[in-house]
Parts: structure tokens; sequence; C-alpha cells
């Protein structure tokens, strides 16, 4: 296992750069979330994408989720977000998921084929950093095989962590729980994807607030 320790706290963008070197040489990083530690690559790449789908195991037709650094990051690359979507976007950072339309940049590949991206904005230091010195989203899916459990821990990381061609960025345990609420409101009414950590319920309260 390749590994960075760095502080959650008290870490400097810096420190990072190793973390970076590895993404543009094309190969996968492992972090932690405001949820699970999460895995991802250069969406841009092809290769990078096709071996992260590979590493994980994961079905093409599954589209990878992604972590932004801010709201203006998110913006950058999808456009200026409008009604329903700004609203949820007053709730960053958190575990909520918007789904927006994808920019040309990002290889289809890691949309499962569709023309829409699923992200957000994370409330853990280390992952928002991470995009920020990246300059872009990164795709944040769980860092295990496909139907393994996810991991709150670097030690519990399933067989990816020994892969030669993956960097775990260790900032100790995530908060685990349960993944990000997914929503999708770009036709103005707001669509729920998948219920996680904020209840639905919740959700349609803050948008009629």
């Amino acid at each position: 296992m390749q590994r960075l320790i760095v502080d959650p706290v008290a870490s400097d963008l810096a420190e990072l750069a190793p973390a970076v070197a590895w993404l543009r040489q094309g190969r996968a990083i492992v972090f932690p979330t405001d949820t699970f530690y999460g895995i991802g690559a250069d969406a841009t790449n092809p290769r990078a994408v096709a071996a992260l789908f590979a590493l994980k195991g994961r079905m093409a037709t599954s589209a990878l989720p992604f972590v932004a650094a801010s709201r203006a990051q998110v913006e950058a690359w999808c456009g200026p977000l409008t009604g329903a979507s700004a609203r949820l976007a007053d709730g960053w950072p958190g575990p909520l998921t918007i789904v927006l339309d994808a920019p040309a940049a990002v290889d289809r590949a890691a949309l499962g084929g569709a023309e829409t991206i699923a992200i957000r904005v994370p409330d853990h230091p280390v992952a928002r950093a991470l995009a920020l010195v990246w300059g872009a989203p990164l795709p944040a899916t769980s860092a295990n095989r496909s139907g393994a459990p996810p991991a709150r821990t670097v030690d519990a990381l399933d067989a990816i962590a020994d892969e030669p061609d993956v960097l775990v960025v260790d900032a100790g345990a995530a908060p685990g729980g349960a993944a990000s609420t997914i929503v999708d409101a770009r036709s103005g009414t707001p669509t729920l994807v998948r219920e996680g950590a904020i209840a639905w319920s919740r959700v349609l309260d803050w948008l009629e607030g």
C-alpha cells in the first residue's frame, strides 16, 4: 500500500501534492469523505476511468458519484445552478448529492454512458482540499470491491488498498453512516434518486421553506 498520512484538521494543501501527481499519472487515490473512504481518478482520462471501474469491479452502467471543493467549483464545471438545484446546493457541504448536466470534459464512461453527473460538496476538509488542489471535482465511489462493505478506516479497506497503482490518503477514520442522498431537480420538480443520510421528507421541507 502506498500511503500519504495527512492531518484532517491542520493539513497544508502542499501536503496533497503527491496525490495530485498520482492522479496525473492516471492512477487512483483513496481518500476520506464525510461518510466513508472513497476512491477516485482523473475523470477526464479514459484509461484512468477504465482502470477505476476494473479495480472496483463496477458495472459499466453504474455512474461514478463526484465530490467537489465548493459550490463555485461545481458551477465552474456544470454551469450556474438555478431553481431547486440552487436551493439544494445551499445545504452544502454535506451528504446531499445533486444530479446535473455533465460537463463535456468528463469521460462518458465515468457517467455510466449517461449525460448527467451526480455531485456534491462533502463535509470533510481533506476531500474538499483534494478537489481544490486537483482543480476539478473528483469521482468518489466507495473504496471497496463492488458488493463489499464500505470502509471507515484505512485498516478496513479491502484488497483495493493492496493494489500497487493506488495511493491511500490516510486522514484517520471517516464518520461512516448512510450514503449521501441523491436528488435530481433539473426539471424543476425534485425527484428522489436514492434516499440516504438526509431523509427525503427533510429535503422536501428544505425546498418548501
